[in-house]
């Protein structure tokens, strides 16, 4: 039986796009990166952490699911096929805080909040 790994998310700022998640998912953050990382995106023409073109949040070891997100060309143009949905405590206090982390309300209905991440990618907060 599939067992969930990891999540990809195509985006055009990886290093962006995985600190707006890691600050928005609780317990997670952004991989660091140790020398021998450093040295792969040397050898691969990358000198800067913040150029690199994938880039994985997490939230400890063992921990599923992890979040890579992935360099493409192409900006996204139309809704998304799949999305998180997020929840917690107090719905309309975490929107305000994704809100001042660069998302954006799309919509609220009675049952979530439908909100873009800075990228555009939708996600909905439960209500």
């Amino acid at each position: 039986m599939a067992r969930i790994h990891d999540i990809v998310i195509d985006c055009r700022h990886p290093a962006s796009l995985a600190r707006f998640w890691a600050q928005a998912l609780e317990g997670y953050q952004v991989a660091p990166y140790d020398e021998a990382e450093l040295e792969r995106l040397r050898s691969n023409g990358i000198d800067d952490p913040e150029d690199d073109p994938s880039v994985l949040v997490e939230a400890g070891p063992g921990v599923r699911p992890r979040f890579f997100f992935t360099l493409v060309p192409e900006s996204k143009v139309v809704k998304n096929r799949l999305h998180l949905d997020l929840t917690a405590d107090d719905t309309e206090a975490e929107v305000r805080r994704l809100t001042g982390l660069g998302a954006r309300v799309l919509y609220e209905l009675d049952a979530w909040v439908t909100m873009a991440d800075p990228e555009g990618n939708e996600f909905c907060v439960l209500r």
